[in-house]
């Protein structure tokens, strides 16, 4: 190339690299689209019908278990899982700890709102889904959080005794969900979800169930140790985040007996349990509005 052709295309490199840099933000926005969620309408509301499906080959749970903190400071957003879930201490929860201990209400209320989340994953059949009906019959994961896991619990061992227990993750003798999904107080609620009655699924032909069985995906990959990062790795990012000062305010000189964070959220109110039971969905519906 001549200095000549290399100056009459100088003129249009902005162009150029403008398109580079949208091309390349587009393919680094990464969706995994294995995940389902129910659409939700202008109100907030929205409906489906999904079938929970049994544990895949070497694994013992149908559902992955795991904590996540979530929260936003002057350094941007900390959103990582917490290593609370291996059992293991966590920069983020031995924050909280220091500021439940610290005997002042504001600093409870900050590890409060920096308390780690309860998230569950599982494999799911899409039985019905009127706003994406090209989801039907397709296999994907859910994330949901202590109120969906309720209802199951509830399924499994019900509180009548008039009500028989069912296994909703049972291809034979487990049942569909009709997930109702309303908007309440600014939060995503499931407490009109319920499940049908008992049914095989595709009414228990044992080929196809085995065809749809090793289609579902693997749920170990998230308490997979190797995909967490380590204590220093958070401790760094954390402070990347809030910077020296956890509070962001001049704590105030109080005593308190010592305790543990984590075990202190049992004996929150119940308008603290709201806010604590807020599943994964509402949860990250909240951080991407504000």
């Amino acid at each position: 190339m001549s200095f000549a052709d290399f100056k009459k295309r100088s003129a249009t490199s902005i162009d150029q690299l403008t398109k580079k840099i949208e091309n390349m933000n587009k393919s680094d926005s990464y969706k995994d689209d294995r995940f389902w969620r129910p659409e939700l309408d202008k109100s907030g509301n929205g409906y489906a019908v999904i079938r929970f499906l049994p544990s895949c080959e070497n694994e013992d749970l149908p559902w992955a278990k795991y904590y996540s903190h979530g929260f936003k400071g002057k350094g941007g957003w900390y959103i990582e899982n917490s290593l609370t879930t291996l059992g293991q201490k966590d920069p983020v929860s031995e924050m909280n700890t220091e500021l439940w201990n610290s005997g002042v209400e504001s600093d409870k209320d900050i590890a409060r709102e920096r308390k780690r989340r309860l998230h569950y994953v599982s494999n799911i059949l899409v039985v019905s889904d009127p706003s994406n009906p090209q989801n039907e019959g397709k296999v994907f994961l859910l994330k949901y959080g202590k109120r969906i896991f309720d209802k199951i619990q509830e399924a499994m061992k019900p509180e009548f005794d008039d009500e028989d227990p069912i296994n909703p993750f049972d291809f034979w003798q487990g049942a569909n969900f009709k997930m109702k999904v309303r908007k309440v107080a600014g939060f995503v609620n499931y407490d009109k979800s319920e499940f049908e009655s008992t049914s095989p699924l595709m009414d228990g032909d044992d080929e196809q169930l085995e065809t749809l069985w090793k289609t579902q995906y693997n749920l170990n990959e998230f308490t997979d140790p190797t995909n967490f990062k380590s204590h220093d790795e958070l401790k760094k990012r954390l402070h990347e985040v809030l910077g020296s000062d956890i509070r962001h305010t001049s704590p105030k000189s109080s005593t308190a007996e010592t305790t543990s964070f984590e075990d202190s959220s049992n004996t929150t109110t119940n308008s603290e349990n709201t806010q604590e039971d807020t599943d994964a969905l509402s949860y990250f519906e909240r951080l991407a509005n504000e």
